[in-house]
């Protein structure tokens, strides 16, 4: 009988310390997977209807193992993309973050509102404009699109798509010395002198 009651009690206190440091291990885990950029972009004090459904994707290294670690959200906004973008700039200043005037903001000419924003260690491009009504071709063929009443297809492509991109700074191309246009180091004038006669030809660059 005490033989049974000491496995018993030893057995209790194996499931403590296992529950114990499982507990733990299991927030210690969470943590580690878990980018704490996608909690800052968490944070931000955007309205109910500028995030209705939000998608997160990752890339790269945390620790820049080859490639630096690079943070997408992908948010469906209700209204339109000028109330979006306004709602998400004032969030963003809110919270720390300072817009960034660069060059290649954006890299490629972008439909709608593009905007760069600079927090401490990170780099943060925002691109809201309106969502993609019209289905992806497949297969090479252009989609077949329905056509129903207008009412209801103006409703369904209503609102707004919203992009964020999240870089460490240190591996954001833009925030390095940009190269330089001058005609010594560049061997082209980008900016080239006219002679005095508006009609005559252009000064040739020096080579």
């Amino acid at each position: 009988m005490r033989e049974r009651r000491r496995l018993r009690m030893g057995v209790l206190a194996l499931v403590s310390i296992v529950l114990l440091g499982a507990v733990p291990l299991f927030f210690g885990l969470r943590t580690l997977s878990r980018d704490p950029a996608f909690d800052t972009l968490d944070q931000l004090d955007v309205p109910s209807w500028a995030a209705v459904e939000t998608v997160d994707d990752v890339s790269g290294s945390r620790w820049c193992l080859l490639d630096c670690r690079l943070r997408e959200r992908t948010v469906e906004s209700e209204k339109s993309p000028e109330e979006t973008a306004q709602a998400y700039e004032a969030a963003l200043a809110k919270d720390g973050w300072q817009p960034w005037k660069v060059t290649r903001c954006p890299e490629q000419p972008a439909k709608g509102s593009y905007t760069c924003w600079r927090r401490d260690e990170l780099t943060l491009d925002l691109w809201v404009r309106e969502p993609t009504c019209v289905p992806p071709p497949v297969d090479g063929e252009p989609a077949v699109v329905p056509s129903p009443d207008p009412s209801a297809a103006a409703e369904e492509c209503a609102g707004s798509l919203v992009s964020m991109k999240v870089r460490n700074a240190i591996d954001d191309d833009r925030t390095r010395p940009q190269p330089s246009t001058d005609p010594s180091l560049t061997g082209e004038d980008p900016f080239p002198t006219l002679s005095e006669d508006p009609l005559g030809e252009l000064t040739p660059s020096p080579s």
